[in-house]
């Protein structure tokens, strides 16, 4: 009776760590959005693209395009199992835009000027965290309640809008202890001096032109129509949220940007161009991209993980992209531009208290 009763519990504890194993297991590839199982044969490929369709609500006119669309996602599948096997810092999923090529995917969802960064309006006005000494560890403006919650451009290329308003957003709750969102379909309409609405943008022109305007209205007054519309110059003026100017990070300075990170969410130029980025599910970043700066962003704090050191990035790709909208992305990489051309432009708006 001894016996049996060991080996039953035995056999318990051996079912119990097998269910444990193979639950860690599931959740494992519930990140990624599939399993190894999932590759075996073309017919499980096949259902396995009818649930991502299902799940994520896609629907095509006709069959042509959903077998093109078909094609389309097996190749990107191929490539985040083939990534997932070789890097261990950060992991790709299949994610809402597995149905796009990477071509399409960055004609849609990249919008910083190109040709602008040389040609910016450079701040007359000095670095003003030149002295700050006291560098905090670890900084996360999303806790400090200077972080409002993640949106989606779409398909208009309007990321220096996004990425122009997280910082004013931040600095004015910073300053005033209000997190207020703004519109960044204001930027869009009205600003057209230099910066071309869902045809790119750049984040200095934009606090350049806030700072003319008086200030921007509040999202709710002035909602994201993920297009270009006309501006509407008639709206209440004391509804707009202002700034009193804007400064440049000295560039390819990590220390200076960690600097300005410390104090307040500011405005960020990557190159998001890689194919991982498309597909980015989580960790620290730390993939092949270079520096050719092609998306504008928000940085709103950093930190270390795993002795791996980041810094935490709010996209415009909506809260199923990445860390529920948010990337790591390594720094300390040894190279004075930073991964991925972190460090080549940043900028943050001022407000006076």
């Amino acid at each position: 009776m001894t016996l049996f009763s060991s080996s039953r519990r035995s056999s318990f504890f051996v079912l119990f760590f097998a269910l444990l194993s193979f639950s860690a297991l599931a959740h494992e590839y519930s990140i990624v959005g599939y399993t190894p199982e999932d590759l075996t044969c073309i017919d499980k490929v096949i259902n396995l693209f009818e649930s991502w369709v299902s799940k994520h609500g896609k629907f095509y006119d006709s069959l042509e395009e959903k077998l093109h669309r078909l094609e389309i996602f097996k190749d990107n599948l191929k490539h985040i199992d083939e990534t997932n096997k070789k890097v261990s810092n950060y992991w790709l999923g299949l994610n809402e835009f597995a149905d796009l090529s990477h071509e399409e995917f960055k004609n849609k969802f990249l919008g910083l000027k190109g040709e602008l960064p040389e040609k910016r309006e450079e701040s007359s006005e000095e670095f003003t965290y030149r002295d700050f000494v006291d560098l905090p560890k670890s900084v996360d403006w999303r806790k400090k309640g200077a972080v409002a919650p993640v949106k989606n451009q779409g398909s208009c290329g309007s990321c220096w809008a996004f990425s122009t308003v997280a910082a004013v957003e931040g600095i004015n709750q910073i300053v005033t202890g209000n997190l207020t969102e703004l519109s960044e379909q204001e930027l869009i309409d009205c600003d057209t001096s230099f910066n071309n609405g869902c045809n790119g943008g750049l984040m200095d022109y934009a606090f350049s032109f806030i700072v003319r305007n008086g200030g921007l209205h509040k999202e709710e007054e002035y909602p994201y129509i993920m297009s270009e519309g006309t501006c509407d110059e008639k709206k209440d003026v004391s509804e707009r949220v202002t700034i009193s100017g804007y400064h440049d990070v000295p560039r390819n300075n990590e220390n200076s940007f960690l600097k300005a990170l410390a104090n307040q969410p500011i405005s960020v130029a990557i190159d998001a161009s890689g194919r991982d980025f498309q597909f980015y599910s989580g960790g620290v970043f730390d993939g092949h991209c270079g520096t050719d700066l092609d998306h504008g962003v928000a940085a709103v704090g950093y930190g270390t993980s795993k002795g791996v050191d980041y810094v935490t990035v709010r996209n415009s790709w909506g809260p199923k992209w990445g860390e529920k909208g948010y990337i790591r992305m390594k720094r300390n990489t040894g190279k004075s531009e930073g991964m991925c051309g972190l460090y080549k432009m940043a900028s943050y708006p001022t407000k006076q208290k």
